[in-house]
C-alpha cells in the first residue's frame, strides 16, 4: 500500500512568514507552515492572527482558494 505524500512546509501558495489579510474579515495573519491533518493526511496551513497571537489551522485548498491575498511588507 502506498503511503500518501506528506505536505512540505513550504510547497504551498504561501510560504513560511507571509503575510495575509483575510478579504471578509479584514484580519491579518502570518503564515507559520504548511503541515498535514492526521486523519486525511490533508495538507493544511498553520497560521497565526497578529491581532491576537491565536494560531489556526485551516485546509490547503481553502486558504488558496481566493479568501485571503498576500500582503507585502
Amino acid at each position: 500500500m502506498m503511503k500518501p505524500k506528506m505536505a512540505a512546509p513550504d510547497e504551498g501558495l504561501f510560504k513560511p512568514g507571509s503575510r495575509l489579510r483575510h478579504k471578509k474579515t479584514g484580519g491579518f495573519y502570518k503564515v507559520v507552515l504548511l503541515a498535514n491533518i492526521e486523519a486525511s493526511l490533508e495538507p493544511a496551513y498553520v497560521y497565526e492572527s497578529m491581532q491576537s497571537h491565536d494560531f489556526w489551522i485551516r485546509p490547503k485548498v481553502e486558504m488558496e482558494d481566493g479568501r485571503f491575498e498576500l500582503v507585502s511588507e
